[in-house]
């Protein structure tokens, strides 16, 4: 992975970089909302991505995209409801950063989530796992790396963040 600017001079992480793009040089960007959960001891929620979609298997902080007039918080709310089935009670925005995927450019929007409501659950028959740095699960999904960078570097922490895996 590496970073490229933007036609804007904006940063953007371009992930499978040997790999084509789907749509060219001029497709949208889709908006995406991300939860971070954080919990009291400092350990975090990362969830596989389930069968059927793409970069199934590799884990990422759970999310998904804006749909048409909802705010980041809103569509936030939505997506772990729909994907967790908690309903969140205290997020803040974070942090943004856009990625280039070969099948999509995605600005994705990181919020900390420090407190919801209801048990966790696995309604997309993804697997999840509560986690520290250095993350012990693989693959990691690349729009996910630079989060746990940042993760680190409020931590004080030093070292990998996580393994490199080859597909799964």
């Amino acid at each position: 992975m590496n970073r490229t600017l933007a036609p804007d001079g904006s940063e953007v992480l371009v992930a499978d970089g040997h790999l084509g793009r789907q749509g060219g040089a001029d497709r949208s960007v889709v908006e995406v909302a991300v939860g971070v959960l954080v919990q009291e001891d400092g350990r975090f929620l990362l969830a596989s991505r389930p069968q059927g979609k793409v970069y199934a298997g590799y884990w990422e902080f759970p999310g998904g995209k804006l749909e048409s007039g909802e705010t980041v918080l809103q569509a936030l709310s939505r997506e772990l409801q729909e994907e967790l089935g908690i309903r969140v009670t205290d997020a803040q925005p974070w942090r943004t950063d856009l990625v280039d995927y070969p099948h999509a450019l995605v600005r994705l929007h990181f919020c900390k989530v420090r407190h919801w409501q209801g048990e966790l659950q696995m309604r997309e028959s993804q697997q999840l796992a509560w986690q520290r740095l250095p993350v012990d699960v693989v693959p990691v999904l690349p729009g996910t790396v630079p989060v746990l960078q940042w993760l680190a570097a409020e931590q004080g922490y030093s070292g990998a963040t996580h393994s490199v895996a080859t597909n799964p």
